[in-house]
């Protein structure tokens, strides 16, 4: 990672920004890449760095968003039109893009994804085993009662403050709440809350997975494992954490994927948009 992208990735990180790092790890001449260039894409389809010229840059940013979506890596391999050259990599996505000049590229693509959010209130037992049981799972910790973009927050002030925390955690857009609380008293304390029936369904009474536990350590071990599950099976995200992916057209000229941006090549013809991989697509479908 050159020192200018490290930084960049570095900054980008740190504000919990998704990203995938692109790195051409081999070029086949003639190509204007090297081995070793690299760039970060955003969520956007914005991308900083390089990896090539503008029609591999086409071809590596529709491929980048689709792994920031299912967060896999990938191995694309850009080839231009009628060429094989590259030797079989099984399992890398192969993408015959006719804007090439001639020469080659495999680029490896790396999603960086925030680690998930979890928040944690009350500094009882429980609260703190729940929060150093997320931190030893790879979840980023919120405390403090800042809740923007948690997955999930654990309620475990056992009585205190637990009104104004499940509010501050709807209003912040966490996708569960977990409620350290009897069925009985979870019941009172949301009834007197005047929630949406929304809004109550993202709270659970009592939560965690039945494991018999009775130590503050277990109880924490089986709601962080329901909140786990919900994760990993049920596909539990923060509700207002889901960026909208960019939009994305068809070359009219060499059918390529495109992403569309502001500085997407693009044209205005009899009151129809086009967008294009490139500027010389652009020229071409223009002048005929």
């Amino acid at each position: 990672m050159t020192t200018s992208i490290a930084e960049r990735a570095r900054e980008l990180t740190d504000s919990r920004r998704p990203f995938v790092h692109a790195t051409v790890v081999r070029a086949q001449e003639p190509t204007s890449a090297r081995a070793g260039d690299d760039a970060v894409i955003l969520a956007d389809g914005s991308i900083e760095g390089f990896v090539g010229g503008v029609c591999a840059e086409s071809s590596v940013r529709a491929a980048a968003l689709d792994s920031l979506r299912d967060g896999n890596t990938v191995l694309l391999r850009v080839l231009p039109d009628g060429t094989a050259a590259f030797p079989e990599s099984p399992g890398a996505l192969v993408v015959v893009n006719p804007c090439l000049s001639g020469g080659a590229l495999e680029i490896f693509l790396r999603p960086v994804l925030p680690k998930p959010l979890i928040g944690v209130a009350g500094t009882t037992p429980i609260g703190s085993a729940a929060a150093r049981l997320a931190g030893f799972l790879g979840f980023e910790v919120a405390a403090g009662g800042d809740y923007a973009g948690a997955v999930a927050v654990v309620v475990a002030g056992l009585g205190r403050d637990e009104e104004a925390v499940i509010r501050s955690a709807l209003d912040a857009g966490a996708g569960l709440i977990a409620l350290v609380a009897s069925h009985r008293r979870g019941t009172v304390v949301l009834d007197g809350m005047e929630l949406t029936t929304a809004e109550r369904d993202l709270v659970r009474i009592h939560p965690g997975i039945d494991i018999g536990a009775r130590t503050p350590e277990e109880i924490a071990l089986s709601v962080l494992a329901e909140i786990v599950r919900a994760i990993r099976v049920d596909g539990l995200a923060p509700r207002a954490a889901v960026p909208a992916a960019p939009r994305q057209a068809i070359d009219p000229v060499c059918g390529m994927t495109v992403v569309v941006g502001p500085q997407t090549p693009h044209a205005l013809v009899d009151g129809q948009d086009h967008w294009f991989c490139g500027p010389g697509c652009l020229q071409s479908f223009t002048a005929a």
